[in-house]
């Protein structure tokens, strides 16, 4: 991979076990039983664009239909609804990333706030259509709010891909 301009230092690969560990967090997380208040925002969400973004080999469309039928099973949700915008989400990371990488971190969240708020728009839609009740307007807060720890989930999740800042005799990189 071309280092994105700006970039100090090269990541070892990511692995696999980690990235499975936090779709799992990030699952966790929006399973923890606070109330789902419209305004919260979709950790699962955040962690599944930031992997197609930086691993689309390894976590795809077919992941995040999965992780979306989970989410629709613990929300009592229609079966697929959150399936449908966690896949459109997926598949527009995976448009978007060679080109989302040159960007600083401030850059890349305006650029997946679009996606977060298809991603919802999309979820509430289907909610409509079967006979849900509107959310409420606080709901248009949740994808800015995901976008806003964009730059916080990129760097607790490519902090582990991190290489020693000091080269040594052994370590010419």
């Amino acid at each position: 991979m071309i280092m994105p301009r700006g970039a100090s230092q090269l990541l070892l690969p990511a692995n696999p076990l980690f990235i499975a560990f936090s779709l799992v967090v990030g699952l966790l997380v929006d399973m923890v039983p606070v109330g789902r208040q419209p305004w919260m925002p979709d950790v699962l969400a955040i962690v599944l664009v930031f992997w197609n973004v930086h691993q689309p080999r390894r976590v795809g469309v077919g992941w995040a239909f999965v992780f979306g039928l989970m989410i629709d099973v613990h929300h009592g949700a229609l079966l697929g609804q959150h399936a449908l915008a966690y896949s459109l989400l997926a598949f527009g990371a995976v448009a978007l990333h060679r080109r989302l990488l040159w960007f600083s971190l401030g850059a890349q969240a305006l650029h997946v706030l679009p996606l977060f708020v298809l991603a919802t728009a999309i979820a509430v839609i289907v909610r409509l259509i079967v006979g849900g009740m509107w959310p409420g307007w606080s709901l248009v807060l949740a994808p800015v709010l995901q976008a806003a720890l964009w730059p916080i989930a990129a760097a607790l999740l490519l902090a582990p891909q991190r290489r020693a800042p000091d080269p040594d005799a052994h370590r010419p990189l």
